[in-house]
């Protein structure tokens, strides 16, 4: 391995914080970094003095002769006057008509979804995330040994993390990226930094192995950020019980962290919040009757919709950008004229609605205030919580909370204005990619949250870890004029847009809402198969817990000095018949699953 860039004793401050405090790292050839840590605690500033954009205030920082790096920052540094093709293509010695027949800039060119923008395109034309976007491909064309991202899953979709996540593997490239998106942490990273306090910890792997090293420091330091430590021990539970494709396994156990989690409950009991929410809603939540919609632009983006959110219901909404997604969820909350149809909304129903804007507040009063503007206090499921408890378990600081609010950063009024929508108590959650703009540490928290709260919730992001942890069920918009679900959630959804790139049509997989289909399941059918399905997993964990013991039973009996053999075949059959009993609910509970895919 060649040492590409090595840090030696740097220190970096701004103002009178220390963000880096005598820090020494290297960047080899070939690994993967990610970088996590609080928002503002000095990830981009380590990222920065590490390229050369911001110098150190004491140390070293030097480069191997001849590094090629490209570097992919949240400042928008092309040239307004230039094309797309001229800032992107044409530094290749490459003429814009020929893009296409290069093979690797092609790929970079559909991945990143810049080439549908158009290369005659001026940049200058181009909204923030577009640039962002042809930032990206404008450093992936390149022949780099080094690749440095920003948060570059900000302006993709969950089709495009993918890609750009299978791009930087199969590049024989190094790569330090800092990232809050955990599903592509976890499928890049092969180290991972986290910066804290003026210093940087390195762990081994990704987001996985990183949570599990995490909850042991957590475990032995005990009394040090107690409220640290639960959430990381609510976390490796999801981690543990999720489902085989929905995380990689660790590359090592840590015994002390797996104890941790040994009684821990699942993340939140649906059935019980489900019953909360029917007592809170009544029976309509917001309905959609025969609907249609269409975008700003005139495309018909659903017709014959009939969509109704059933109290409790966790819904994530997932497509390509520009599908429509924000524009069926302004539908959904009344901002948003139907073409055709009409929308029905329960009499207790009570919106909270996280949009991509931010919201125009007085830049002159603390951010405390503007927070107990909305109310004092707020009830999430049993517990009471007070404005200033609330916005701290959503990154504030005391400290932080009296600084006006013309003084926050971007991702803080966006932190302020989602802490401002869960005050307001509403029963019914519509969340606009509410993880941009914020670290993981205030993503397990948001998802804490969420996990006692009682109420309907349809949320919009390109976070796939997200809508596996918080959503129950996946809805997609293929541009087909239709609402598909998808009870294979992401997977089925890329596995579908994949079949569609080849030319080979779409998959007939999961069930359209808003395509004239007078024949399909109904959605009490499909509630009923739901809960039927949940009854079989229920008595399919006793079962295995069940043979688990009695594997352990008969393991001890046969290491017995005299074992009794009698026993052990009694135990043996009684082991079969569980072991039976199981495959038999297994196949019940996939021949229901193949009925809900219709």
């Amino acid at each position: 391995m060649v040492n590409l860039i090595n840090l030696e004793s740097v220190t970096k401050s701004w103002g009178l914080k220390t963000l880096l405090n005598g820090v020494s790292l290297g960047v080899q050839s070939g690994q993967r970094i990610g970088i996590v840590g609080v928002n503002g605690g000095g990830k981009t500033t380590l990222l920065e003095v590490l390229t050369g954009i911001e110098p150190p205030d004491s140390g070293r920082v030097s480069h191997n002769s001849g590094l090629r790096m490209a570097v992919v920052t949240q400042r928008f540094d092309l040239d307004a006057a230039l094309t797309i093709g001229q800032a992107v293509v044409e530094p290749l010695g490459v003429e814009t008509y020929q893009w296409a027949s290069n093979a690797k800039v092609r790929e970079v060119l559909q991945g990143t979804g810049v080439a549908e923008l158009g290369l005659d395109t001026p940049v200058g034309s181009l909204s923030g995330g577009e640039r962002r976007r042809v930032n990206l491909a404008a450093a992936l064309v390149q022949d780099l040994d080094l690749v440095v991202l920003d948060e570059p899953t900000n302006h993709l979709d969950v089709e495009g993390v993918q890609w750009l996540a299978e791009h930087l593997l199969a590049r024989k490239v190094a790569v330090v990226v800092v990232t809050h998106d955990r599903w592509f942490l976890d499928t890049v990273a092969t180290l991972t930094w986290e910066v804290h306090d003026g210093t940087v910890d390195v762990y081994e792997g990704g987001y996985n192995d990183w949570t599990f090293a995490r909850a042991e420091r957590a475990r032995q330091a005990e009394a040090i950020e107690q409220r640290r430590a639960n959430l990381a021990r609510k976390e490796l539970a999801w981690l543990r019980r999720g489902a085989p494709a929905r995380t990689s396994k660790p590359r090592y156990r840590i015994e002390a962290a797996e104890a941790l989690i040994a009684d821990v409950p699942a993340p939140r009991d649906s059935v019980e919040l489900m019953a909360f929410a029917r007592q809170r809603q009544g029976k309509v939540v917001i309905e959609l009757e025969d609907a249609r919609i269409d975008a700003p632009d005139g495309r018909v983006l659903v017709d014959h919709l009939t969509w109704r959110l059933a109290p409790g219901e966790r819904i994530g909404l997932v497509g390509v950008n520009g599908s429509g997604k924000t524009t069926l969820l302004r539908a959904l909350a009344g901002q948003y004229p139907l073409a055709a149809g009409r929308r029905v909304e329960g009499q207790t129903t009570r919106l909270g609605w996280l949009r991509q804007e931010l919201d125009d507040l007085d830049a002159s009063r603390r951010l405390i205030d503007a927070v107990e503007d909305v109310a004092s206090y707020v009830h999430l499921g049993a517990k009471e919580l007070t404005a200033a408890q609330l916005a701290e378990r959503l990154g504030f600081s005391p400290q932080r909370q009296r600084t006006p609010v013309g003084d926050l950063s971007g991702g803080e009024r966006r932190r302020l204005q989602l802490t401002r929508v869960l005050m307001a108590e509403p029963n019914v959650l519509l969340l606009d990619e509410p993880t941009n703009d914020l670290d993981i540490d205030t993503l397990q928290e948001l998802e804490d949250l969420l996990d006692s709260w009682p109420g309907t919730l349809v949320v919009i992001s390109h976070d796939r870890y997200l809508i596996e942890r918080v959503a129950d069920n996946t809805y997609a918009l293929f541009g087909d004029g239709a609402l598909t679900h998808l009870p294979g959630g992401i997977e089925q959804y890329l596995a579908r847009r994949a079949e569609e790139a080849t030319g080979a049509g779409p998959l007939d997989l999961g069930e359209k809402r808003g395509v004239d289909k007078r024949g399909s399941m109904s959605s009490q059918e499909e509630r009923e198969l739901r809960k039927q399905m949940n009854a079989l997993e229920r008595k399919i964990a006793k079962l295995t817990d069940q043979i688990d013991d009695a594997e352990g039973e008969i393991t001890a009996m046969s290491a017995a000095g005299e074992p009794d053999f009698v026993s052990i075949g009694e135990a043996s059959a009684a082991l079969s018949d569980m072991r039976e009993a199981r495959d038999s609910l297994e196949l019940e509970w996939l021949e229901l699953g193949e009925k809900l895919e219709g």
